[in-house]
C-alpha cells in the first residue's frame, strides 16, 4: 500500500481540490476585510465556509457579532469591490471558543 501526502490527495481529487480553493478564498476574504474590523476584535473573527454567494464568519461571542453586524454593509461592499460576489454574510457565534 502506497501512502499519499495531503498535497497529492488534493491534486488527485477534484472534490478535495475545490474544498482547498474555498478554504483559501475564505482566508483571502478575511484578509481583505481585516482593516475594517476594529483591532481589538480581529482575533475574535475567523474565516468560515463559503456557500454559493453566502459567506460565513465565525465569531467568538455576542458582543463581537453585534459589532460585525453593524459593519456588514461595509464588509460586503469591500468584498464586492475586490471581485467576490457576496450577497449575504452570515455570522456564527462560537460559544466557549476564544
Amino acid at each position: 500500500m502506497r501512502s499519499v501526502t495531503a498535497h497529492q490527495a488534493v491534486e488527485n481529487s477534484p472534490t478535495l481540490g475545490r474544498l482547498a480553493e474555498l478554504v483559501k478564498e475564505s482566508s483571502d476574504r478575511l484578509k481583505a476585510i481585516q482593516p475594517l474590523i476594529p483591532e481589538g476584535l480581529r482575533s475574535a473573527v475567523k474565516a468560515g465556509p463559503i456557500e454559493g454567494e453566502t459567506w460565513c464568519l465565525l465569531v467568538s461571542g455576542n458582543a463581537a457579532a453585534a459589532k460585525l453586524r453593524q459593519l456588514t454593509p461595509l464588509i460586503q461592499s469591500r468584498l464586492l469591490g475586490k471581485g467576490w460576489k457576496v450577497t449575504s454574510i452570515r455570522l456564527k457565534i462560537l460559544i466557549g471558543k476564544k
